[in-house]
């Protein structure tokens, strides 16, 4: 289990809950966490931490898996039901590190309610849910299948390590910072890629890709003050959203930013290769 060494404090986060689920909602369509260009990265480096049995495969598709990692993106944009699987506001569920929540759906959905469970997202069960998929496919080895559900389920692995989508807080709009999400999770990224130093980890086997779905989300969270007062800095005395606020913005959260670009590809690799050991390690076509 991850160690987490930052409590989350909970200020402007106790609105009544009616006026909180509305404020979700009206904040969901513009929040959209890592932009496409991080997507992207995490997904290339991803592939390089895979065993030399599984490379063949995952280099030939390559390209596409960058290419199809934000689908979700657009159907999230055009279909509102879809955009409670991309998240998951851990902070509507108490103090962190948020026990009240089941990690089970069923025991969540006893708890709380369907209704209320997939407004407040859903994310760590996507990732469970994805990871059989493509557990499924190998199993099978239907290849279509499997390149298809190793994207889309990088595009959730990928929205777990991105701390704004783990909030009622997702685009600042309760801490009066709106747009901070894609300030950090674009804007930097964009800005500021070419220095960064990205070196994640060999992929490790994962025991069960929910439970770990939920560490992420909670790493994750945890870095939510820190990134919040970093933009509050970077932006004193400034009138807008300037290249001197980027560059105090990255000085003071890219270190988090990378760290988490880096291990989201870790991750991601981890959860490929756990499923192909639980599909039985089947030989991969390098086409």
């Amino acid at each position: 289990m991850r160690r987490f060494t930052r409590q989350l404090t909970q200020r402007g986060l106790r609105a009544a809950p009616a006026l909180l689920l509305t404020i979700l909602f009206l904040a969901l369509p513009s929040s959209f966490g890592w932009g496409e260009n991080a997507e992207r990265m995490i997904v290339d480096k991803a592939v390089d931490t895979l065993p030399d049995e599984m490379q063949p495969f995952f280099q030939a598709n390559r390209t596409f898996l960058i290419q199809h990692v934000t689908d979700p993106l657009q159907e999230e944009a055009k279909i509102p039901a879809e955009q409670p699987k991309g998240f998951i506001a851990l902070d509507h569920y108490g103090p962190f590190p948020f026990t009240a929540l089941p990690r089970t759906y069923t025991a969540a959905v006893a708890k709380y309610g369907r209704r209320s469970i997939d407004a407040h997202g859903v994310l760590p069960w996507q990732i469970g849910l994805y990871s059989k998929k493509l557990t499924d496919a190998f199993r099978a080895r239907n290849w279509d299948d499997a390149r298809l559900s190793a994207a889309l389920l990088a595009h959730f692995v990928a929205a777990a390590h991105d701390p704004f989508k783990s909030t009622l807080n997702s685009d600042g709009v309760l801490s009066n910072q709106l747009g901070v999400n894609d300030r950090f999770g674009a804007g930097l990224v964009d800005r500021y890629q070419r220095f960064f130093y990205m070196k994640p980890n060999e992929a490790a086997f994962i025991r069960d890709p929910t439970d770990h779905a939920f560490e992420i989300s909670l790493d994750s969270h945890s870095w939510l003050e820190s990134i919040l007062l970093a933009d509050r800095r970077a932006h004193e005395g400034l009138s807008g959203y300037t290249s001197e606020y980027y560059d105090r913005f990255y000085a003071q959260a890219g270190a988090v930013l990378v760290r988490q670009l880096s291990d989201a590809s870790t991750d991601l690799g981890s959860y490929w290769m756990t499923a192909w050991i639980n599909a039985g390690r089947p030989q991969l076509p390098g086409n």
